[in-house]
């Protein structure tokens, strides 16, 4: 029994690694769209219609400009939710999560994330 708890453990401890691995544009190119990359950043433009969903996904330290208002719900992997909201032309600090984005919105959203990269950075 001791043996089997232990799997577990380490179970959850490598899907929650695996969470946290998932890169937007790779698991969400309906959303998420590379501009620009290069060592030290890269750059998302990210674009939700209404009510539209992604999936469980990490992002680095970043900055957000916001090209529309936004607003949405994040999920979080414990499955905390929590309500976001920002308007067109705000800029925000966003640390690095792992989260799930969904528009509460009736309109599409978008906005601009860089991500940072190198030292420094949370990943």
């Amino acid at each position: 029994m001791r043996k089997f708890r232990y799997v577990l453990i380490g179970m959850a401890f490598m899907s929650a690694a695996l969470v946290r691995a998932q890169d937007a544009a790779k698991v969400d190119a309906k959303h998420y769209k590379v501009e620009f990359e290069n060592d030290q950043v890269r750059v998302l433009r990210i674009t939700y219609a209404p009510g539209a969903k992604s999936v469980m996904h990490s992002h680095p330290d970043a900055v957000a400009i916001f090209l529309t208002d936004q607003n949405g719900k994040f999920t979080f992997p414990d499955g905390k939710v929590e309500a976001v909201f920002a308007k067109a032309g705000e800029v925000k600090w966003t640390p690095a999560m792992s989260h799930l984005p969904e528009s509460t919105d009736n309109k599409p959203f978008s906005l601009i994330l860089v991500e940072l990269k190198g030292k420094g950075a949370q990943k």
